[in-house]
Formats: structure tokens, sequence, C-alpha cells
């Protein structure tokens, strides 16, 4: 009864407002975008016909870029999963040293954007490698990429999603608690045992999770293999979709609708089956302490942290080096020494040539008007969310998270056919404006900077509220004087993530942009087309520059954030943590480090 009068109270102050806010958010960023592209791929004349989806389902190139799409995403996420789940558990249970640098350049490495990422593998590995020319050890010249084709999109799609297994498996294990291996420890089970007998089936349903979440990332990418695969005509769903709609144009819609469909539908259900896996398993209870470091290598340590550095060096040392002798040189395939490095490279994209000056600067503009959008919308959405809607709000969540799951690729389809006529009543047409592409950002990133703002509402007392309301206070009143206050970093933060996820994306803007509203990703991908290898991975390193402060001023915040709103913090580097958070004394502390069992009373 509290609660129903509690909710009218807010009602009758200004509360159905916010819930048609949120009605409003769900409907235009997700459901409308969903719902026309069901309708082309069905029913595109008006009439349901579904002869046409079936038949472009049914073509041999969409048959051979189905089993590649599923080949190379399954593949891969069997490569992410042991080298993101060891890295889990190295820097979650061991007493390693940096574990909180090594986490965040572990998940850096994912927060770059693919095609960079493929972009810095071409240019390693081939004849032309300027850092494998400079050591003696590039390929003949003339032989082919190795990293071209099926084994290299793999190869690149695997270790670029193994951040994300690093990142379930750390929440699954944080989720643990600490008095399971008190207790294994007890028993006199030795570290290995803890871990193999105890940590690892409860980690099942967050293996599994993680395992899909690789997968159903391997299924939509779409950077990697365009630039890996398209050379040599190896295509995936999300490539041959691209390739048909910028060859065709809006005539082949239905076709490309249905497609979309076929990878939003694979998608959808991994997701929904990996969030199923990873929250049914509600093992920490409210008032245990978490897992935390507890085993002591010695001087095995240095194994450790060798594992950890040689992951971070293949995910992400090596791949911006990469990049770096790329656009160091004069023209790419020159080795790189003191008499060919130059800088001429960073000067024409950054000063001379119009169009990535252009797209760097609509980028920043996009992304940033975007970013700044969703962190103002983030505080009375989650508010509406958390105070309002009660049992409905998972509806609501899971709603609002459609964009996101979508492929990218899927989601601007989406956005054409929704825009590609003039808006009713309005008749304004978004469609070939740089409009659409902030109205995708929107609708793609909202639920990336809803989390942490979430996160932090429901740990808001709502004493303060109510006695505001008490005295007389409206909604808005209450959001800004209260609410607001204490929801701000959360809300910058979320600003931030997603301007750290769009800024350099090529997923969505790739069938979106035109000629004058090209994003720097666009352009990244067109320069490598074009054969200019050094000027594209001199803008590479610029966007890895960006990503990279963005993400410094992401950790710089998150002094200020819920608990578990960025996967790289919570990790220290101090052993005494482990006493801490179990309450031991210091000669208790001393005995757990060899694993020996406490004395019994009164000894």
């Amino acid at each position: 009864m509290r609660r129903q009068a509690q909710a009218k109270s807010f009602l009758e102050r200004g509360g159905f407002g916010l819930l048609a806010l949120i009605a409003l958010a769900v409907l235009a960023f997700d459901v409308l975008p969903a719902v026309r592209l069901v309708l082309a791929a069905f029913a595109l004349g008006g009439a349901f016909s579904p002869d046409a989806a079936l038949s472009a389902l049914s073509s041999r190139s969409a048959m051979n870029a189905s089993r590649a799409t599923l080949e190379t995403a399954f593949l891969s996420s069997l490569l992410a999963l042991p080298l993101g789940g060891a890295m889990a558990l190295v820097l979650a249970v061991t007493d390693v040293r940096g574990r909180r640098i090594a986490s965040f350049l572990f998940v850096l490495s994912v927060m770059i954007s693919p095609q960079v990422i493929a972009l810095a593998f071409l240019h390693l590995a081939g004849p032309a490698s300027p850092i494998l020319n400079s050591l003696g050890l590039a390929p003949e010249a003339g032989t082919a990429n190795p990293i071209l084709g099926r084994g290299g999109i793999i190869l690149v799609l695997g270790l670029h999603h193994a951040p994300l297994v690093y990142v379930v498996l750390s929440a699954g294990l944080k989720r643990i608690p600490l008095a399971v291996v008190e207790a294994a420890r007890m028993d006199g089970a030795q570290p290995l045992r803890i871990v193999t007998d105890h940590l690892l089936p409860l980690l099942r349903p967050h293996l599994l999770g993680a395992a899909l979440l690789a997968f159903v990332a391997g299924v939509g990418n779409f950077g990697i293999p365009a630039l890996l695969g398209a050379p040599v005509n190896y295509l995936t769903l999300p490539v041959l979709i691209y390739r048909r709609l910028s060859s065709f144009g809006t005539g082949v819609i239905g076709d490309v609708a249905a497609l979309g469909l076929l990878v939003a539908g694979i998608a959808i259900a991994c997701v929904a089956l990996s969030q199923f896996l990873t929250r049914k398993d509600g093992i920490l209870l409210e008032e245990d302490a978490s897992l935390k470091p507890f085993w002591h290598l010695g001087r095995a340590r240095i194994i450790a942290e060798a594992f950890a550095g040689l992951v971070i060096a293949v995910t992400l040392v090596l791949p911006v080096l990469s990049l770096l002798a790329a656009a160091l040189v004069p023209s790419y395939g020159m080795p790189l020494n003191l008499s060919t490095i130059t800088l001429d490279n960073f000067v024409e994209v950054l000063a001379r040539q119009d169009v990535t000056v252009r797209a760097f600067m609509n980028s920043l503009v996009y992304t940033g008007g975007a970013a700044f959008l969703l962190a103002l919308l983030s505080v009375p959405v989650a508010y509406g969310l958390v105070r309002l809607m009660g049992p409905a709000r998972i509806l609501a969540t899971a709603l609002l998270e459609i964009s996101y799951v979508l492929p990218g690729i899927v989601l601007a389809i989406a956005c054409i056919l929704l825009f590609l006529k003039p808006l009713p009543v309005i008749g304004l047409s978004l469609y070939a404006t740089p409009w659409i592409i902030a109205f995708a950002y929107v609708a793609r990133f909202l639920s990336v900077a809803l989390k942490p703002v979430l996160a932090g509402m429901t740990q808001i007392d709502i004493a303060q509220e109510e006695a505001a309301a008490m005295d007389g206070a409206r909604l808005p009143q209450r959001l800004l004087g209260i609410v607001l206050p204490s929801l701000l970093p959360a809300a910058v933060a979320g600003g931030l993530m997603a301007f750290l996820l769009a800024f350099s994306e090529l997923t969505v803007s790739a069938l979106l942009w035109t000629a004058g509203t090209e994003t720097i990703g666009v352009v990244l991908y067109n320069l490598e087309e074009a054969g200019l290898a050094s000027q594209a991975s001199a803008v590479a390193v610029v966007i890895v520059a960006v990503v990279t402060v963005a993400m410094l001023a992401l950790d710089a915040l998150g002094r200020y954030l819920p608990e578990g709103t960025l996967p790289w913090h919570g990790a220290t580097d101090a052993a005494a943590v482990t006493a801490k958070a179990s309450g031991l004394l210091n000669a208790d502390l001393e005995r757990a480090k060899r694993f020996e069992p406490a004395p019994a009373l009164g000894a």
C-alpha cells in the first residue's frame, strides 16, 4: 500500500511526464526501427509476402556468407574464451602486481574500433610491414598477406573479443563469496584445487555467457571481415549486406532487410541466453565479502606476470606499434629507421586533406552531441525506470537494449527504412543528413549511457525525495536539487562511454554517410581501400590516442561511480586486501598465505 501511495504521489507531482519520456524513447529508438525492419523484409509492398525474404536468404551468396559468419564467429570465440578466461583468473585470484594497469590496458584493446585493429594486424604481418622489414623478417615480396582470409579473421576476432570474455568472467568472479575460498582452505585445499574444484564450477554459467557474447560479437562484426576478408572475396553477412546496399542502393532494401533480420535473430537469441545464464546464479549474498586475490605465487609470480604482459602485447601493444610504424614511413612498405621516419602523414591527414579534417570534426560533433544528449536523457530516464515503473522496469530496460543488441549494420538499415521518406506531420527527411547518424548513435548507445546511472539511482535513498515531496517540491525541483547532484558523475561517465564507443565506429555510419558527412571510421576504411596505407595508419594512431584519452577520463571518474561500473576498476595490488575483506588477523593472514589451517581453540 505504501508503494502504491508513493507512486501515486510521484505521478501527481509530474511523474507521468517521465513515463511518457521513457515510452517515447523506447518507441523512437528501439520499437519503430525494429518494426520497420521486419515490415521491409516481409511486407515491403504493404502486403505480407515472405517469398522475397526466403529467396534472399536461400541465395548462394547468402548461404556462403552465413557459413562464413558462423564459422568465423564460432572459431574466434574458441580462441577468445581461454585467453580472456585465463586473464580473468590471473588478475582476480593471484597476487600479480600491476593488475589495475593490466586490466585497463586489456579492456582498452577492445574499446579501439575493430577496423583499426584489423588495419594494424594487416600492416603487421604482410610482406610490406615496416616492422618486419626493419627486422629482416618480412615475407617474400609479392606473397599474399597471411592475415587475409578466413584464418586471419578468426585470429583477429579472437584476440579482439578476448577482453569481452574477461569482463564477463571478472564480473562473475566478483559475485563469488570469499567464504567459498576460506571454507576450501580450511579443508586443506591448495590454490589450484580451489580454482578447478570450486571457482570454475560456480563460473560455468558465466563461461557459457561469455562464449555466447564473443560469438555474437563475431557475428555482428563488420570492420575486421571487411578489411581482412573482402579483398579475397571471403564475405560474412554484414559485409555482404554492405556490398549489396552500397552497390545497388535502396532497390535491394527488402533483400538486405531480410539478411539483416537473420543477423539480428542470431544476435538477439545469443545475447538473451547469455543474460539468462549470467543472472540466474545469484550466489553472492548481500552480507558476503566478494572474492579477492588469494593465490600467492611466490617465485612463480613472474610467470603469471609474463603471461599477462604477453597477452597485452599481442592484443594492444603490437597492433599500436604496427600502426605507428606504418604511419611514420613516407610510403607503406619502406623499412622504419632513422632516415625514413617522417611526420608528413600526420600533417597530411590532420591539416592538408579536407576530407580527413572534416571527418575528424564530424565525428567529434556527432559523437560529442550524441554523448551530451545521452548524458542529459540518462538521469530522468533512470529515475523513471527505478522510481516509477516497478516490475515493468525489466521489460522497459530490455526494450531499450534492442538497438544495442542489433548489429550496427542492421541498425543502419533500420534507420534508412525509418527515414527514407519524410517524417509524417512535419514533412522533414533525415535521410542523407547528419541527423540520421546522430539518431543512430543515440539509439545504439542509450543503453550504454544508462547503465552507470541506473546503478547509481538504485543506491540513492528515497527518504530525501519523500521529505522534499511533503514540503511541496515538484518533480523538476527534486530531480535538480536531490537526484542530479548524486548522479552527475555517473551521467558524465555514461556519456563518455558512449563517446568512446561511437567516435571511430564504422558499422553504423558505413551505410548512413553521404558526401560531407563522412565520419573518421569511414575515412579510415576508404583510405585503406584506396591503397593509402600510411595515411590510414596515421588516422588510426590519432583514433587510438583519442580513445585512450577518453578511457583515462573515465578512469579518473571511477572513484565517484558505483562499484562495478568500470570493468577495470576494483583490482588492487596489496596482498593485505584479502585479510581486510575477510577480517583475518595478521597471524591468520600469514597462515592463509601458506594455506595452513587455523589453530584449534585454546591452542
